[in-house]
């Protein structure tokens, strides 16, 4: 009995236990064949899945640099950290706009007695007052039109009948202005202005020459003569307005560079406003501001419309030598100075481009007539070139007594050379200059017309600055002393050489006749050697050659 009920429990947990084991084995089986698809596959097998878009500033463990030292988590960011004083911003207001008299401003703007009998009678006009115009310009609305003023400058000059004036440089839209103004004068030495009737509109330009209608924009000299008590004194700053006692919304600083006691030097250049925005001349300048320094400029005066980059870095180069002023202006008035716009619309306005051109080279005058015994006013593709002399002083040594005028004649303004055109179609039929570095555009240009242009026709002069009143691109247009008077300098003495692509429009229909039988003119070579060799230098410092070749 009882080996029957033994063997029956343990027949029992035998099967029980073989149970067991089958189910371990199964769920074994099925293990080994799910563990494989559940695990990734290899790393060479698949991409690196993209970071989650708020990962992406950060950096991956694997993937980022060695930790930044202590001391540059400390660095600050290299800004321009500098905090101007008021009075480094004044300093930086006036270098900016020179015409602004903010240094005086600010010595007397709390002054309580600086107006004109009583208190309501032309008071000192504040800075922030001021009606700026087109940046560089003051504006004063009278009864008659509005006047734009750009400059103001104290002449001094013994030639000047009127006696010591302040001469404004502005622009007015009447062709006869008729209407009375008054320039109010301020000075150091005086609290109240001195109140004097404007002399006189002197026009700066010729009926005939166009735009002779109102309503546009017309170039003029004002004259505030001093009177007898402030005869001796420079004003400080001066105002234009209708009434004497208006509350002036402009006031220009006065110019004056008394004449230094050293004596003055010989010659300086002024350039029109420069216009090449999109036009890369910056080889060719280099070229002609070397060779115009060569031939005796102590100082070239630049006004800057708008122009290429490179062209701001020669300007920058030779500004930083000494060479070279740059002053920026814009046109006044209603005329555009959006860069390109303004380009196109002095292209196609050419009667008011040569009417505001005469407003940087009258300023150019009457900044530097105490500094300069001579001043020309040449384009960058133009030089006045002595042919028997080694630069302008010497030039000028041997015209002076030539020049002479006859007894009872006015003494000369100014001494003139005769255009001659060496043009870029001339020396395409030609070929390159052996010798010469073909990026010397003048140099290379060894072809020129055969004849002059008439006399009197597109001439370029050394002026008189004791003798000048009004400058126009070519003649003087008014003189002190008497009536003005050029002197042609003999073409076997000097010429100007001016190097054009073509013609100028005007002489369109007898071009043709001035490029027949052009000659071959090396002249300008005498000067090659040292030219290309200061050239090269510049151009060198500057990045456009390499510095080996």
């Amino acid at each position: 009995m009882t080996d029957t009920v033994m063997r029956g429990w343990w027949s029992g947990w035998t099967r029980s236990r073989v149970r067991w084991l089958a189910a371990l084995v199964c769920w074994g089986g099925l293990a080994a064949l799910a563990l494989p698809r559940l695990q990734p596959p290899p790393p060479a097998h698949r991409a690196r899945p993209a970071p989650p878009s708020r990962l992406l500033l950060q950096s991956e463990p694997a993937a980022s640099t060695p930790p930044a030292p202590l001391h540059a988590l400390h660095a600050l960011p290299a800004t321009d950290t500098r905090v101007l004083t008021e009075e480094e911003l004044r300093a930086d207001a006036e270098r900016r706009l020179p015409s602004l008299p903010l240094a005086y401003w600010h010595r007397h703007k709390d002054d309580k007695n600086k107006y004109y009998k009583k208190k309501e009678c032309a008071p000192f006009p504040s800075i922030y007052d001021l009606e700026f115009h087109n940046t560089y310009w003051q504006t004063m609305h009278s009864s008659e039109g509005a006047f734009h003023l750009y400059g103001a400058y104290m002449d001094r000059r013994n030639t000047s009948r009127i006696g010591p004036a302040v001469r404004v440089l502005a622009v007015h839209d009447r062709i006869k202005p008729t209407i009375a103004t008054h320039c109010q004068l301020w000075f150091e030495e005086r609290d109240q202005p001195v109140v004097v009737r404007n002399l006189e509109y002197k026009y700066v330009w010729n009926s005939k020459w166009g735009n002779y209608r109102d309503r546009v924009l017309q170039p003029y000299l004002l004259a505030c003569v001093l009177p007898a008590e402030v005869r001796d004194l420079v004003p400080a700053s001066v105002s234009l307005v209708e009434n004497p006692c208006d509350r002036a919304t402009n006031n220009l600083r006065v110019h004056y560079d008394a004449p230094p006691t050293g004596g003055r030097k010989e010659f300086a250049v002024c350039v029109k406003g420069l216009d090449f925005l999109h036009e890369d001349l910056s080889v060719r300048l280099v070229e002609w501001i070397e060779l115009v320094r060569l031939l005796g400029a102590d100082k070239i005066f630049f006004y800057e419309l708008q122009v290429h980059p490179n062209i701001t870095k020669v300007l920058d180069y030779y500004a930083n030598l000494g060479a070279v002023t740059v002053t920026p202006i814009t046109l006044p008035g209603g005329q555009p100075n959006l860069p390109g716009l303004q380009h196109m619309y002095l292209k196609k306005k050419t009667t008011h481009k040569r009417q505001m051109e005469l407003i940087p080279y009258n300023d150019c005058l009457y900044r530097h007539m105490y500094e300069y015994r001579w001043l020309a006013l040449l384009d960058i593709d133009e030089v006045i070139v002595p042919l028997e002399d080694g630069g302008w002083s010497g030039l000028m040594r041997r015209a002076l007594p030539l020049s002479a005028p006859a007894p009872g004649k006015p003494p000369r303004s100014s001494y003139h050379a005769s255009n001659l055109y060496f043009l870029d179609s001339l020396r395409h039929e030609h070929g390159w200059e052996e010798g010469v570095p073909r990026y010397m555009h003048m140099l290379q240009h060894v072809y020129r017309t055969r004849n002059f242009t008439k006399p009197g026709q597109y001439v370029k002069a050394f002026h008189e600055t004791d003798r000048v009143l009004a400058l126009h691109n070519h003649f003087p247009l008014a003189c002190l002393g008497g009536a003005c008077s050029s002197y042609a300098l003999e073409t076997r003495h000097a010429r100007l050489q001016h190097y054009r692509a073509d013609c100028v429009t005007a002489l369109s229909k007898t071009c043709a006749e001035l490029r027949a039988q052009p000659e071959r003119d090396t002249s300008l070579w005498r000067w090659k050697d040292v030219l290309v060799a200061r050239a090269d230098e510049a151009l060198t410092k500057l990045g456009f050659l390499p510095p080996h070749r």
